[in-house]
């Protein structure tokens, strides 16, 4: 089969996957077997990229499997085997999940304990979309934060594929949401979306703006902010935030940890979580599987909806992974396995 290997740590855009770099495309990487008598063995049809499986081919991120391995968390595909004791899924169901590796190769075995199944009419790449940065989301906002109608959620980054999923889950909640992001054609999208407030940082000054519009709709503050960008745009807009007020610590994009003065969280009773989804798979199996299951819910009703701007071959990995470093992509990046006729996305 074909696969994607990390056999050393590096930059995966330097160079296409080839034994020189530390990204290998393989076209005869052994098919996976079933591992168990409940194991599905999945044919992958879209896989996507997040920035933390950039993060972990460098070596930068908070966990680092040993050498080689199949990068890839959250997919989509259809179901290609199944273990004599699987009870939930036939040969041929449409399916999506996500894994701690494994997800960069045409298949992918899991537990059926661990698969979704794609409602009719969902589209087979938006689900593989789905798990890793909307379950983020959709974690952070609704079972962490409790996000309610009427409250003020600012959402940095939004441009993103967290940022932009915690845009819509916050308008499906109620939320009014204030969106910041940097470019005309991100801000256009936002927009789009019917954000109460958009703001582009790259000619706006963001807090000026977001008071502004507070003042306008005689609002006292942010109650959630949610960060998946660290650095000076943390420190900021913590000048915006009420009493009482949330924060959701998401990532560090901008590459630089921000410090929140404790003092000041004090005094303002402000709510400080940490959110690393990923480890909600050992702690609290059941959230993510409430989550997903609300998230295709919503995608199939068309609730939410999936911005997919780039899309490559498991061969053009390195395209793909030069699109999230050099900040090009508005949504998702996704990488389609199986289909000849996939529009690719040129830098």
């Amino acid at each position: 089969m074909e696969a994607l290997v990390c056999r050393k740590l590096g930059d995966p855009t330097a160079n296409p996957p080839s034994p020189q770099g530390p990204v290998e495309f393989s076209t005869n990487h052994p098919i996976p077997e079933l591992s168990s008598p409940t194991a599905v063995r999945v044919r992958v049809r879209a896989t996507s990229l997040n920035y933390a499986n950039y993060l972990q081919i460098l070596g930068k991120y908070q966990e680092k499997p040993p050498l080689p391995f199949i990068p890839g968390s959250d997919y989509s595909g259809i179901v290609d085997a199944v273990g004599s004791a699987v009870s939930r899924f036939r040969v041929g169901d449409t399916v999506c999940s996500f894994a701690a590796l494994g997800s960069y190769a045409q298949f992918i075995v899991a537990d059926e304990s661990e698969l979704f199944m794609v409602p009719n009419g969902c589209d087979l790449v938006a689900a593989g979309a789905l798990p890793v940065a909307f379950g983020t989301s959709h974690v952070a906002l609704i079972h962490r934060a409790h996000l309610s109608a009427g409250q003020v959620l600012l959402v940095l980054g939004a441009a993103g594929g967290v940022g932009l999923s915690a845009v819509q889950i916050g308008k499906v909640s109620g939320a009014i949401v204030i969106a910041v992001a940097r470019g005309a054609e991100k801000v256009q999208l936002l927009k789009s979306l019917a954000v109460d407030h958009v703001v582009d940082s790259s000619n706006e000054n963001v807090i000026e703006s977001v008071k502004e519009f507070l003042k306008t709709r005689k609002l006292k503050g942010v109650d959630v902010l949610y960060d998946p960008v660290g650095g000076k745009l943390t420190k900021d807009s913590l000048k915006l935030l009420k009493w009482g007020a949330q924060i959701l610590i998401i990532g560090f994009a901008s590459g630089e940890v921000p410090v929140v003065p404790a003092n000041i969280a004090l005094v303002k009773n402000w709510t400080i979580h940490g959110l690393y989804w990923g480890s909600y798979k050992i702690h609290r199996p059941g959230v993510l599987e409430d989550s997903l299951k609300e998230l295709l819910s919503w995608l199939s009703k068309g609730l939410i909806t999936v911005n997919i701007s780039h899309a490559y071959t498991l061969s053009e990995a390195n395209l793909a992974f030069s699109a999230i470093k050099n900040r090009k992509v508005i949504g998702k990046v996704m990488l389609i396995l199986d289909d000849k006729n996939t529009a690719r996305s040129k830098l």
